[in-house]
């Protein structure tokens, strides 16, 4: 069996941490299992190496060898590619929406303008936003799920976004991040 202890580096581990990870850990150990201390590195505008020096020392420090350190930033490549094939099967669309038109539209449970945009342009767009020609925030990455659902995160959720920071362990190779539900769904250990 295996388990994760997967923290986010944007701060250092609380009390509420130190019962998950000793959850993690025990029910691994009860069946003979291993423990994996997954960072869920998404944010490099929130995360730093203080942090994930922190983290891996508390861990230690609380009694627990987690049997592999990974990293979701590990799997960045594989996520974009998975977020290109979601594009080409029609499925994820580059959304040119400020903050407030995405609540508008969301709050009267209707679909982006750039909803129904061309699988190749928006293939065109997403590589651009990749190489770093838009501006951060002028374009995000959104999946096609249901604008009218009643349940708002099922209304077209926002799953790439433009950040110009370089990130604390992925460095500077990429300005397009995926969202952290995204992410956690394709990094499961």
């Amino acid at each position: 069996m295996m388990t994760r202890f997967p923290p986010e580096p944007n701060g250092y581990l609380h009390i509420g941490h130190a019962k998950a990870m000793r959850f993690s850990f025990m029910v691994a150990s009860a069946h003979k299992g291993q423990t994996y201390l997954r960072f869920d590195d998404t944010n490099p505008e929130k995360e730093n190496m203080e942090y994930i020096n922190s983290i891996k020392d508390t861990v230690s420090w609380l009694g627990y060898k987690p049997w592999k350190v990974t990293f979701s930033s590990d799997r960045f490549t594989e996520i974009y590619n998975f977020a290109v094939a979601l594009i080409k099967k029609g499925k994820a669309y580059v959304c040119a929406c400020d903050k407030a038109e995405v609540s508008a539209d969301r709050a009267a449970k209707k679909g982006s303008k750039w909803r129904n945009r061309p699988v190749q342009e928006n293939l065109d767009l997403f590589e651009e936003m990749r190489l770093g020609l838009h501006a951060e925030g002028s374009l995000s990455l959104r999946l096609k799920i249901d604008p009218s659902s009643e349940n708002p995160t099922l209304r077209d959720p926002h799953i790439y976004r433009i950040r110009y920071t370089p990130h604390p362990h992925a460095g500077d190779k990429w300005c397009l991040y995926p969202l952290y539900d995204f992410t956690h769904c394709k990094c499961m250990l």
